[in-house]
């Protein structure tokens, strides 16, 4: 194999990079991205960035020590448009194409959008450009901050919005954010956070509309049941939907993300995909765990043009919000137990374990990271990547 090329710039990408050049890949390297910055890390984009309190500099995931040891070619706010020639060959937005033999799909996800005319000071929080252009919007002195969506991305706003000072409301169409990860019990003690903190939460109710004049600044959110929440920034965060487009007519399977096998592999061995963007072995992950994890056996596979091996991690992922560290790992039913190991909820301290049939299928914790990452280690024992 003597080109590989990695499409996405971001976390996936650059690990699958990493992956390649350590388990002994010399050929050309060619990684593409369509933001024109180097690789940079997304977590703090929604808390320490928004909040001012770390910069653009502080982001980056590879000093330029490392960006020359990697040896890449670079070729960055560039979209990819194809993949052609049975994975041969990727095609890129103003018509270049690159001779490859080997493809790392990493090209990520998108944040969906509420339909309607385009408003000013409404956003959505993916990238370090929409991170700045939100920062620069809530500068501008406390105001009112409607964030639709409840979720991690939508609460970790919704804490660094209040700790700017913001009058923050967060409104979520289901009964409780975090419902479907968490469970009911558990939901219910993380969304209880919004109220510590002077954050209002409204539940139970979609968005019918986004009031403001067409070109102009949003003004209010208007919601399915009728009400109006005035607002003066809206941010938007209720899912993604991976970057598959640019795959149309390639032969590459695609159904809510890049369709391949436990060891990430598409069904054209020199194709495979990893991080937001790859559907491995059934599931879909958009952890930051998950991206790093998944490119170092996406690029053994590559390397060997078969599946050797196969990811299996257990799924983690944390959140920083309101001064409280969240954090989960394993697979949780809907039938599955919950029960306070040690701390109490009502301290927003404590770690809880799932349970089916006397044994431990999940846990989750507040400000305990200790105890948990003691718990994540006995779950990952059954469950490391192996040869087949």
């Amino acid at each position: 194999m003597r080109t590989v090329t990695v499409v996405g710039a971001s976390l996936a990408g650059l690990y699958a990079a990493r992956a390649l050049r350590s388990q002994g890949f010399q050929g050309r390297l060619v990684i593409v991205g369509d933001e024109h910055h180097r690789p940079y890390d997304r977590p703090p984009l929604s808390k320490d960035f928004l909040k001012g309190e770390t910069g653009q500099e502080q982001l980056a995931l590879a000093d330029a020590e490392e960006i020359a040891e990697l040896d890449a070619e670079w070729v960055l706010g560039t979209r990819a448009a194809g993949l052609d020639d049975e994975g041969r060959t990727v095609r890129l937005a103003g018509g270049r194409a690159l001779a490859t033999d080997g493809v790392v799909i990493a090209t990520g996800a998108t944040p969906r959008r509420l339909p309607g005319p385009e408003l000013s000071g409404v956003h959505t929080l993916r990238t370090l450009d929409d991170a700045q252009a939100l920062r620069a919007d809530l500068a501008g002195g406390p105001g009112r901050v409607v964030v639709i969506g409840g979720g991690f991305i939508g609460a970790e706003v919704a804490s660094s919005c209040a700790a700017l000072g913001h009058d923050v409301t967060v409104v979520e169409a289901a009964p409780l954010p975090l419902l479907p990860q968490l469970g009911e019990e558990m939901a219910g003690v993380c969304a209880a956070l919004h109220g510590d903190h002077g954050v209002a939460l409204v539940t139970g109710t979609g968005v019918a509309a986004l009031r403001g004049e067409p070109g102009g600044r949003v003004t209010g959110v208007e919601l399915a049941d009728g009400r109006l929440l005035p607002a003066d920034t809206v941010v938007v965060g209720i899912g993604v939907r991976p970057n598959t487009d640019w795959l149309a007519g390639s032969g590459i399977a695609v159904a809510d993300g890049v369709v391949c096998d436990a060891g990430c592999v598409t069904a054209l061995p020199h194709v495979v995909a990893v991080g937001d963007v790859a559907r491995a072995g059934g599931s879909r992950t958009e952890h930051w765990t998950s991206a790093t994890e998944q490119a170092a056996v996406a690029v053994h596979n590559l390397l060997a043009g078969a599946t050797l091996m196969a990811h299996r991690a257990v799924p983690y992922f944390w959140s920083d919000q309101y001064g409280v560290r969240i954090q989960f790992a394993g697979r949780r039913l809907p039938t599955d137990t919950v029960r306070i190991v040690e701390g109490s909820p009502e301290d927003r301290s404590f770690l809880a374990a799932y349970e089916r049939d006397g044994r431990t299928t999940a846990v989750l914790a507040l400000n305990r990271p200790r105890p948990f990452m003691k718990q994540r280690r006995e779950l990952m024992r059954a469950a490391q990547p192996v040869a087949s």
